[in-house]
């Protein structure tokens, strides 16, 4: 099984912080905007304090859970399919067989460019969610990843998906 290269974690974690940061900002909003303009007739003197204790909790385990994510998230090519193990909480295995693979991408977001990553995305036909994406490789692990899949698709395009 191979693992993602460990600079998704920067990824992650500015992710998880910027998401925090935003959530605090409308936590601790909405209890300023409660207290201080008379919506609330009584609010309580822990209002303020509590939801920036809520949300220091919150974006606490958002670190956590991005810090978590990369030491579970590997996956590998077999014979006849991409298979995938990810989460931190909920375990999710994918297997792709490549008969059912449409077209592989890669793309950089700027956070990625920045880091030096790439993301490989798989498009498959007909499945609840018809897309798997592996994030977390250098750009040239990713280019090569994304021929060897589309190559490996071609190849077993005569094959029956079942």
């Amino acid at each position: 099984m191979e693992r993602l290269t460990p600079r998704v974690r920067v990824v992650w974690l500015v992710l998880a912080l910027f998401r925090a940061v935003v959530l605090a900002g409308l936590l601790v909003g909405a209890a300023v905007a409660l207290s201080e303009t008379g919506l609330w007739a009584d609010p309580p003197e822990a209002l303020v304090p509590g939801a920036a204790a809520l949300a220091l909790a919150i974006g606490l385990v958002r670190l956590a859970v991005a810090w978590r994510r990369y030491a579970v998230w590997r996956f590998e090519t077999r014979a006849d399919s991409l298979y995938i193990e990810r989460g931190v909480f909920t375990r999710t295995k994918t297997v792709a067989p490549y008969v059912r693979v449409q077209h592989v991408d890669s793309r950089r977001s700027p956070l990625e460019r920045a880091t030096g990553l790439a993301t490989v995305v798989v498009y498959t036909a007909g499945s609840r969610s018809a897309d798997v994406a592996i994030p977390g490789l250098t750009p040239d692990r990713a280019e090569r990843l994304r021929e060897e899949l589309r190559a490996l698709a071609i190849e077993s395009e005569g094959e029956d998906a079942v």
